[in-house]
């Protein structure tokens, strides 16, 4: 990929204007987790180690463009970041009407880039007044680059110039050498609760990958089309003949998708549920398959062993109930100890990595979650053609 990165470009003297995502969520009128934060400061203190001034944009929460709510505000996050660099960062909120100007070394943030009107339809007179702001425009919000919005698209159509910050870069690198020129063997792990939600991403990974591993309500769907019992597990009956299509395209290439030979079943979906390992062939009308037995995650933990490049996108069991952990335990302890090139992305799939402690073992883990999704998926990013564009 052809486009400009944030580390290449002298920024002495000048403005630049950040897009970052800092959606973090809050507890209690608090920030209960500031990964995001934290994830944007390598490309702000480039531009203030290099003499620049910074403003800040991003998103937060899901206001109504227009109307400005008290729970909307940027504030909390701009004061956050802010101790994060030992330094004041003001809101401005009139920045339209009066245009900052910066010293080097200042940042602010600019109010909730979401309450803007024009901003999810990519208005480009909005672009062009956010780009009047700065000399260089910054895209470092990889999990918005699937949109194509004004405080993502149209700013980088109307600034100066526009390039990739340290973090949308280093996402684009690794995704780009995950599924661009994969080491082989190259395994997909998609799980979740619905074929229908990533069908056309398993169909798309089908072209690509040696082998395509599902897990969850998917691979319950995928058990039906083999004419396996699965009780009253989560599945799709009326996506049985698109699994059956999937597992078909694998198998022509020579290729497979392996499914579990044995799960984890309860009778309720319930935190204190008791669970049971069975083999499939067992599994009775009022059970639910909630894990994937030893056997089937032994047997998967082989596969990665030998792999050369893994994406991971979801476990493989309910994971938050520790009965039904052992599977996607299992599945991310042989991704860390595996010699593969590994890619992780998706809230689940982060929350999984951090819960069983392998997030210093995972090659790259991915902030985006539709981004991602949409990459692996093979659709073009708006954000980020954007930018390919303006570098070529």
């Amino acid at each position: 990929m052809a486009f400009l990165k944030l580390t290449e470009q002298n920024v002495q003297g000048k403005t630049v204007l950040i897009r970052a995502d800092m959606n973090v969520p809050f507890k209690d009128g608090k920030i209960s987790d500031d990964t995001r934060i934290r994830a944007s400061l390598a490309s702000i203190k480039y531009c203030l180690d290099n003499g620049a001034a910074v403003i800040v944009m991003t998103h937060l929460g899901r206001p109504t463009e227009g109307e400005f709510r008290p729970e909307d505000d940027v504030a909390p996050v701009a004061a956050h970041l802010g101790g994060l660099l030992g330094k004041e960062v003001k809101v401005l909120n009139d920045w339209r009407e009066n245009k900052p100007a910066l010293n080097a070394g200042e940042v602010v943030m600019l109010q909730n880039v979401r309450i803007n009107k024009g901003e999810k339809k990519n208005d480009l007179e909005l672009g062009k007044a956010y780009a009047a702001l700065c000399d260089v425009f910054v895209n470092d919000a990889f999990g918005t680059a699937h949109r194509a919005q004004a405080s993502t698209e149209a700013v980088a159509q109307a600034a100066p110039l526009a390039c990739a910050g340290v973090l949308m870069a280093g996402e684009l690198d690794a995704l780009g050498k995950a599924l661009k020129e994969p080491a082989r063997p190259m395994v997909a792990i998609v799980a979740g609760s619905k074929v229908s939600t990533k069908l056309t991403i398993l169909e798309s990974l089908a072209d690509k990958v040696d082998q395509l591993v599902v897990g969850g309500g998917i691979a319950n769907t995928f058990l039906l089309a083999q004419g396996q019992p699965i009780g009253k597990s989560l599945a799709e009956t009326d996506l049985v003949e698109e699994s059956e299509k999937i597992m078909a395209k694998m198998a022509a290439k020579g290729g497979s998708v392996p499914l579990p030979t044995d799960v984890v079943t309860a009778k309720e979906f319930a935190e204190n549920a008791a669970a049971e390992s069975k083999a499939v062939a067992d599994v009775a009308a009022d059970d639910m398959i909630l894990d994937i037995g030893s056997e089937s995650a032994a047997a998967l933990a082989e596969i990665l062993k030998n792999a050369g490049t893994v994406v991971w996108n979801g476990p493989v069991g309910v994971f938050e109930f520790d009965q039904f952990a052992g599977g996607t335990k299992a599945l991310a302890e042989a991704i860390a100890e595996s010699k593969a090139f590994s890619i992780a992305g998706g809230g689940d799939t982060l929350a999984a990595i951090a819960k069983f402690g392998v997030t210093d073992k995972i090659s790259y883990i991915s902030t985006g979650g539709g981004a991602f999704l949409e990459f692996l998926e093979g659709k073009e990013l708006p954000a980020v053609a954007v930018l390919e564009k303006r570098g070529a």
